[in-house]
């Protein structure tokens, strides 16, 4: 299964997509991210501006686009504080939905410092020891303390980067005056949070967020600046305090030109060092571990622990319309052996008649999934349960499939029972020509395999078809009691022998039917099992008697 993970910052926006492996883990395959200060001149609850709007849906409609080249299976966004406090957030969202198909989910600060904390103790590997994590954003500070079974205490607090250059950055260079009042003002923001911190006692401090990682690359002192380049580096406190007293001394100029430090930081960066270094002595750390995992992949990592059965149907199934039908099967409780049976049945009838039908590998995938999913309108209701597998069927986001493979599907389904096809019933009666010849075709297989499984019981095994003289004779190798299935059979047949211009008769294979009729009600009745149904459902696989 693949990912895409996007954080809607206050300063940039931020993707990520993963390949999710078959521990849960995750191996990022690919990443992007723009700086594109969605939060200049719009906290606080003021508006977000219309260019920092612009800037986002084209970064975000780039993302989408890269998103889609890797074929993901999931999108999934969460917006932070500059969207959570604008006026206009709701309207930002609106237009993330409707010019990229992408529905992000604003989160809370706190939310956001449990979601940052996961990644962070997953990136390092913490294991049970108690670990700080400070994320820097443009809009707030998250400070979390836990283990990798999560955060105990979390907090966001709102002195990000640009609130606080916003409000202190005046001179250039920054004053000491300001530098000192800057100082204080996050000292008192922090003071509760880090006095619970140190009174629960931590082993390390983790630093993660791009602020942080630039701080950390000019700090390293030696030239690193990728953020893999710095992930799992540990670095002295004392060595953000030196890099804070070289920054706050020069102009933007001058940071400008700064080896390692990216230019569009140059402007807040003095902020962020004074706000992390602050971070850090009043926490009375000496080392600080950097991560190069942040928000993004927090939202990765709680997506596949909160959907795990999903991860693993993607994993068995994945192509992307099969996977959709078998959750829309799930969804209605459908019976996965009864389903299985009648789809491999019919793709028996459907493969040995086909030199008739002439019917191709489109309609025998069509034929498939409507038979997988013929019963889901039990789920609402067994009488007319065929008119409701159609009305779910037409309206259960199969993805994937065109409109007018939807609607074969759905019909072809509607008519395993009851009346044949007729030009009044809706959907059908709107087919090109050609459509309307496969869905009766189609469905007159369905109705046939379904009477085939009757009892449920799956008690018939092969099917053989051959055509003698002016009749075709249906051999089947039977399981179990399969007098009901013939019975049912011989009631729903003629459909098809209307399609194949030919009488159809029934027989048991050899002495089975001797056998079936003596022991039936002696020898239990076989199931059909797990491994039978994962033969068929994956691969669709070709019968046998077809070769």
């Amino acid at each position: 299964m693949r990912i895409a993970a996007i954080d809607i910052g206050t300063n940039s926006v931020h993707m990520i997509v993963v390949r999710v492996r078959v521990d849960l883990s995750i191996e990022i395959v690919d990443r992007e991210k723009e700086m594109i200060r969605l939060g200049a001149g719009g906290l606080d609850g003021r508006a977000l501006t219309e260019t920092a709007m612009h800037n986002g849906l084209q970064a975000l409609s780039r993302f989408r686009r890269l998103a889609d080249s890797h074929r993901v299976d999931e999108v999934i966004a969460a917006a932070t504080s500059a969207v959570r406090e604008a006026e206009n957030g709701r309207l930002f969202l609106d237009r993330i939905r409707d010019t990229t198909g992408i529905r992000p989910k604003v989160i809370s600060g706190t939310e956001e410092a449990h979601l940052i904390h996961r990644a962070a103790v997953y990136g390092v590997g913490v294991g049970t020891d108690s670990a700080v994590v400070i994320d820097i954003g443009g809009g707030s500070v998250e400070l979390t303390v836990g283990s990798d079974q999560g955060a105990a205490l979390a907090r966001s607090l709102k002195i990000g980067v640009i609130r606080l250059a916003e409000r202190f950055g005046s001179g250039d260079p920054l004053p000491r005056r300001e530098e000192r009042a800057m100082a204080r003002y996050v000292a008192a923001a922090i003071a509760e949070p880090i006095t619970q911190i140190k009174s629960q006692g931590f082993d390390r401090v983790i630093g993660t967020s791009g602020t942080i990682l630039s701080l950390g690359g000019l700090a390293s002192g030696d030239g690193r600046g990728a953020p893999e380049d710095l992930r799992n580096l540990k670095v002295q406190a004392k060595q953000f305090r030196r890099v804070r007293k070289e920054l706050v001394a020069l102009t933007l100029a001058e940071r400008l030109r700064v080896p390692g430090l990216d230019p569009r930081r140059a402007d807040l960066i003095v902020a962020g060092a004074v706000l992390f270094d602050t971070i850090l002595k009043e926490l009375g750390t000496e080392e600080v571990t950097l991560c190069d995992l942040s928000l993004r992949e927090g939202l990765a990592l709680d997506y596949i622990d909160r959907n795990q059965t999903k991860v693993a149907r993607v994993e068995k199934y994945p192509d992307v319309r099969r996977r959709s039908v078998i959750e829309l099967a799930e969804r209605c409780n459908y019976s996965p052996a009864h389903a299985g049976q009648v789809a491999r049945l019919s793709l028996s009838l459907f493969d040995q008649t086909q030199a008739t039908h002439g019917l191709g590998e489109r309609e025998r995938e069509w034929l498939a999934y409507a038979a997988l999913l013929h019963d889901v309108g039990v789920h609402i209701s067994f009488t007319r349960h065929h008119k409701h597998s159609y009305y779910l069927i037409k309206n259960g986001d199969l993805r994937g499939f065109e409109p007018d493979e939807v609607e074969v599907i759905a019909l072809t389904a509607r008519y395993h029972r009851r009346g044949t096809p007729k030009k009044a019933h809706p959907g059908y009666g709107e087919l090109p020509g050609e459509l309307k010849r496969t869905v009766r075709t189609l469905g007159a297989l369905l109705r046939l395999a379904e009477g085939l499984d009757r009892s449920h019981e799956q008690s018939i095994g092969d099917l053989v078809l051959s055509e003698v003289g002016d009749s075709w004779f249906v051999r089947i190798g039977a399981q179990g009691d399969t007098e009901l299935e013939l019975w049912s059979a011989q009631r729903l047949v003629r459909p098809l022998e209307e399609v194949l211009e030919h009488p159809i008769r029934f027989e048991l294979l050899g002495d089975a039917a001797g056998e079936a009729r003596r022991d039936a009600r002696s020898r239990p009745r076989r199931q059909i099992t797990g491994r039978d149904q994962e033969t068929f459902t994956p691969s669709l696989a070709r019968s046998e008697a077809n070769g």
